[in-house]
C-alpha cells in the first residue's frame, strides 16, 4: 500500500490530535510535524522529523508530502499561513469562522488556482459535518431551516476557535470559552415551528479569562463582548480566574451539538431529522475529520483538480478507506 505523506503545520491541541489520528489510519503516514516554535516541538516530539514551518521550499523538496495540515488558529494564522502553504504543498485546514467564510473560501480558491493545487477549507464537525448536515436536512424537507446548536449538557462545550480568539487579546494569558445551547430554542425547531432566529437566540457564551500581570479586565472584558464574528451577537459573561483554576476545573475538551429540522412532508405529515454528536476532546474531534479527508485531498491531486473545496464538494466515498466494492456490500 502507497502512504499518504502527510505534513502538520502547527502543533497545538489539533496538531496532537492529528498525529494520533494519522496513526490510527494505515494508508496514511506522518512525514514531519512543521512549526515556528522549532525547539518546543522537538522537546515534546522524538519520533518525527520537526522543521520550521519558514523554510518549506527546503524542506518540501526533500519530503515530498502530500497534505499539510493546517492546525493553527482562524483568528491570526490560517488566513496568512494557508496561501503560503499552497505553494508547496496541498492544503487542508479548519477556518471556523462562519461569517468571514465566504470571503476566506475567495483567497484561498484564487490561492489554489494560482499554485495550481487542490484546498481544502473550513473541515472539523462545524463547519464540516454540520455544514453538510445542514444542507442535506434542508435539501430532504424542502422550506425547513436546519439549525445548529452547540453546548448542549450543562456545563455547555469547549470552543477552541473562540478560546483562542480570546488568547489573542493583548493581556490575556490563557482563556477557555464554553459555548450553552439555549434549550427553549431547541424546542421551538423539535415542535415545528421554524423559526427566525438571530445567532444570540440560540446560544450564550461563558469564557474563563486568566490575565498577565497588571492586565485591565474591564478592558480586556469589553474587547471579548465587543469582537465582531465571535462574543459581540452573544450574550456573553467574562469571569477572571487563576491559571490554577482554570487548570483544575476545567480539564479535557469536550464539546456536542446537533443539527435539527422539523417540517412537514405530504398532506401533513410531520417530520424531523436531527443528527447529534458528543466529542469527548474537541481538538481531537476535529483532527479525526481533518485527516479522513487527507483522503478525499490526495485523489483531487491525482484527478489534477485545482482551486478551494468545502466538505459540500466532496463525495463521501472519497473519505473512505474502504474500497468502492465494500462501501456497496456494507455500508448501502
Amino acid at each position: 500500500m502507497k502512504k499518504i505523506k502527510i505534513v502538520i503545520i502547527g502543533y497545538g491541541n489539533v496538531g496532537r490530535g492529528v498525529q494520533k489520528a494519522i496513526a490510527k489510519n494505515q494508508d496514511m503516514e506522518l512525514v514531519a510535524i512543521a512549526s515556528r516554535s522549532v525547539e518546543r516541538v522537538k522537546a515534546e516530539v522524538k519520533d518525527v522529523p520537526v522543521v520550521d514551518v519558514r523554510e518549506i521550499a527546503k524542506w518540501q523538496a526533500e519530503l515530498q508530502a502530500d497534505v499539510a495540515i493546517l492546525c493553527g488558529g482562524s483568528k491570526s494564522d490560517l488566513d496568512k499561513q494557508t496561501p503560503e502553504i499552497i505553494k508547496y504543498i496541498p492544503t487542508i485546514d479548519s477556518f471556523d469562522n462562519h461569517s468571514c467564510l465566504p470571503a476566506y473560501y475567495a483567497k484561498i480558491d484564487e490561492a489554489a488556482k494560482k499554485a495550481n493545487r487542490p484546498a481544502i477549507i473550513s473541515l472539523g464537525w462545524d463547519p464540516g459535518i454540520f455544514s453538510l448536515e445542514r444542507v442535506l436536512a434542508n435539501a430532504y424537507l424542502v422550506g425547513a431551516r436546519a439549525y445548529g446548536f452547540y453546548g448542549l449538557g450543562p456545563k455547555g462545550g469547549l470552543s477552541m476557535g473562540h478560546s483562542d480568539a480570546i488568547r489573542t487579546i493583548k493581556g490575556v494569558k490563557d482563556a477557555r470559552q464554553y459555548t450553552h445551547a439555549i434549550t427553549e430554542a431547541i424546542d421551538k425547531v423539535r415542535n415545528g415551528e421554524n423559526p427566525e432566529f438571530s445567532a444570540g437566540d440560540m446560544h450564550s457564551r461563558e469564557c474563563f479569562v486568566v490575565l498577565e500581570d497588571g492586565a485591565n479586565p474591564a478592558e480586556i472584558e469589553a474587547q471579548i463582548k465587543s469582537m465582531p464574528g465571535y462574543f459581540a451577537p452573544y450574550k456573553t459573561t467574562v469571569n477572571f480566574v487563576t491559571q490554577e483554576e482554570l487548570n483544575e476545573k476545567f480539564k479535557g475538551f469536550p464539546h456536542d451539538g446537533c443539527v435539527v429540522s422539523s417540517s412537514t412532508t405530504g398532506d401533513g405529515n410531520g417530520a424531523l431529522i436531527e443528527y447529534r454528536c458528543q466529542w469527548g476532546s474537541n481538538p481531537e474531534a476535529t483532527a479525526q475529520v481533518l485527516t479522513a479527508y487527507a483522503r478525499a485531498l490526495k485523489k483531487f491531486v491525482d484527478e489534477g483538480k485545482c482551486g478551494a473545496f468545502t466538505i459540500l464538494d466532496i463525495p463521501a466515498s472519497y473519505v473512505s478507506p474502504l474500497s468502492k466494492e465494500d462501501l456497496l456490500a456494507k455500508m448501502m
